[in-house]
């Protein structure tokens, strides 16, 4: 698949740093002077930010949203996928959802320290903590700041089970602790892929693992028996939707059982990120691309409607989750479902007391 690059931000999906909407004031470079500004705007370079947190763990409500609690440990997400929903919880940190979400992380320093004391609370219920739900836990800075392996080590001293959804290969670094977990059926693993196509991949999700390599995650997994699924999303109609089939076919081949969608939506500031992004990149396709993306969503590209907004409405909407059925079903696909095991929760004895027992339990 071809795309016009001129003029892009080269390792970056936004191109530009739209107005955040809680702030009245915004400052405008029209015209670079010095060359050397240019370059400096072309490169942006990756900022992390250190955040000590009062409280990491999130529960969650959403009708439409199977799960219970959640973690991001990162605020921002380097992978810079164009599309990505997590955009505009930038704004609450006083960033912008473009260039800022990409290039300005935010990461919990504390975060396992949090959920250790959360897990000490005698109000906590075990339940399924999930991470990536917002931002990758797996993006280029946990290969420094580890904060994520620290929150998988907590989950395995207390027993507590976790699921985990990442682009980036770097999750297969905590085999070991994917292992200990999965032997107490505490864990579960999958991957999102968007596309068969590589230089499409690279256009919407520059900084993230390889297809290949994605695919190895879930062919490892399989192969070391902890549970691992594929996320064909987002389907972005007009652009990566002929991709549906041999994505899960991949999947499947590599050892997913289990395969689950979603349909792009564009809410907030991430519709202009988007579509200045999309015209630059595929100005032959563009309209087409845009109004596939309106006509799943009512006639608009944002989506806030609870039940809708992930699988979209209308006639592509209905033709991709037929097509996603008929796959699913040929590949053999979702014919199964992971059990966790709840009981295996526990408080581990606090230091200088003994516990007889712990390797009972």
């Amino acid at each position: 698949m071809e795309a016009q690059q001129n003029d892009m931000i080269r390792g970056r999906g936004a191109q530009f740093n739209p107005q955040n909407r809680f702030t009245r004031n915004a400052y405008e470079q029209g015209v670079y002077e010095q060359a050397e500004d240019w370059e400096a705007q072309l490169r942006q370079p990756t900022q992390i930010l250190i955040d000590q947190s009062k409280n990491v763990v999130n529960k969650l409500k959403i009708a439409d949203v199977p799960l219970d609690a959640a973690i991001n440990p990162y605020q921002g997400c380097e992978h810079g996928c164009i599309y990505c929903y997590a955009r505009n919880s930038h704004e609450y940190w006083g960033y912008s959802a473009g260039l800022d979400f990409e290039t300005k992380i935010i990461a919990k320093q504390n975060a396992a320290e949090r959920l250790r004391a959360t897990f000490e609370k005698k109000s906590w219920v075990p339940t399924v903590i999930s991470l990536s739900t917002n931002t990758d836990c797996y993006q280029p800075a946990e290969r420094k700041m580890k904060l994520t392996r620290q929150i998988l080590e907590v989950c395995l001293e207390y027993r507590n089970p976790v699921s985990i959804l990442t682009k980036n290969a770097l999750v297969l670094r905590d085999l070991d602790l994917l292992q200990e977990l999965h032997a107490r059926k505490l864990v579960q693993v999958a991957t999102s892929v968007t596309t068969t196509d590589e230089s499409l991949r690279q256009m919407l999700e520059p900084r993230t693992s390889t297809i290949k390599t994605r695919l190895n995650i879930i062919r490892t997994c399989h192969q070391h028996q902890i549970p691992v699924g594929v996320m064909f999303a987002p389907i972005i109609p007009g652009l990566n939707d002929q991709d549906m089939f041999a994505v899960l076919q991949a999947a499947a081949d590599a050892g997913a059982y289990w395969a689950g969608y979603t349909i792009v939506r564009l809410n907030g500031a991430i519709e202009g990120i988007f579509k200045d992004w999309l015209y630059k990149a595929f100005p032959d396709r563009a309209d087409k691309v845009w109004h596939h993306i309106q006509s799943c969503h009512g006639g608009s590209v944002q989506d806030s409607r609870s039940g809708v907004r992930m699988r979209g409405e209308g006639e592509i909407a209905g033709i991709i989750s037929q097509q996603f059925k008929l796959y699913c079903r040929k590949l053999g696909l979702n014919k199964r479902a992971h059990h966790y095991d709840l009981t295996a929760f526990r408080r581990p004895p606090k230091h200088g007391q003994l516990d007889l027992f712990a390797d009972f339990v």
